[in-house]
């Protein structure tokens, strides 16, 4: 194996912006403003250089600083558009996804793994306000979303096993599987019948229906879900009227991707 195949020499990274982008990433809901220790803490880095740091971004108009804390500006939104803007699959499966949404009247999206979260990478409300977490770019917990379990499904076993042993699943709703043997189960009759079913685990009220998506080669490169009110659809019939259009878009995106 190449070393370009393997990992990089430590003399081709720039530690610089690695530890910029890890300052960045040390923000988010519950922790949206922070001060230089905190950051600090956050990124095992010292306090000198968390500040200069900070500063830097403040500079570039990455940071608000007021009374000691900071605080991201939503120029950092730009970083995430970037990709929402430039990569295939956001651009491809747009208008399928726009498709399928006004046919069945519901909302629809199309997220990858990144690590153990899901990111929504696209999405389309269809004039349903089902739940904030479908939006591109948000992130929630791959175990306990439709579209997140559909690509753990996806995995090798042994991805999958490794991911059970390092998981910590949180009581979310009284719907969540927190039990990792119940988990995996569900991981495993997801990708035993195509598709995965989850009812309000991630939210109380939101139940969604994923099915992978493949590329040309065959390889699972996303998932793509249905997300319906709990209370207007139930399980069965969800299953029943969603998935066979969700199918005809799922193979449609096949030959595209």
């Amino acid at each position: 194996m190449s070393q370009d195949a393997a990992q990089p020499l430590a003399r081709d990274l720039v530690a610089g912006l690695d530890k910029g982008l890890k300052v960045i990433e040390a923000f988010d809901q519950e922790r949206s403003r922070l001060t230089i220790a905190e950051v600090a803490q956050a990124t095992g880095l010292t306090r000198a250089a968390a500040r200069r740091y900070l500063i830097t971004l403040t500079h570039l108009g990455y940071m608000r600083h007021e009374n000691k804390l900071f605080s991201l500006t939503p120029a950092v939104l730009r970083l995430g558009q970037s990709y929402l803007h430039s990569a295939r699959l956001p651009r491809i499966a747009q208008p399928l996804l726009y498709r399928l949404a006004y046919s069945l009247g519901e909302a629809a999206s199309v997220g990858v793994l990144d690590h153990d979260q899901l990111v929504c990478v696209a999405a389309v409300s269809a004039g349903q306000l089902v739940s904030g977490t479908l939006q591109p770019g948000t992130r929630v917990p791959a175990w306990c979303t439709a579209n997140g379990r559909m690509l753990l499904a996806s995995l090798p076993q042994e991805r999958v096993d490794e991911f059970l042993e390092r998981a910590q699943p949180e009581q979310i709703t009284v719907h969540t599987i927190v039990n990792k043997e119940r988990l995996a189960l569900e991981i495993a009759r997801s990708r035993a019948q195509g598709y995965a079913l989850v009812d309000q685990e991630l939210e109380l009220g939101l139940r969604a229906i994923a099915v992978p998506l493949r590329n040309f080669r065959g390889d699972v490169v996303a998932a793509m879900n249905v997300s319906v009110h709990a209370a207007r659809l139930p399980a069965q019939q969800m299953v029943e009227r969603c998935l066979p259009a969700m199918i005809k878009i799922q193979v449609e995106l096949g030959a595209l991707l």
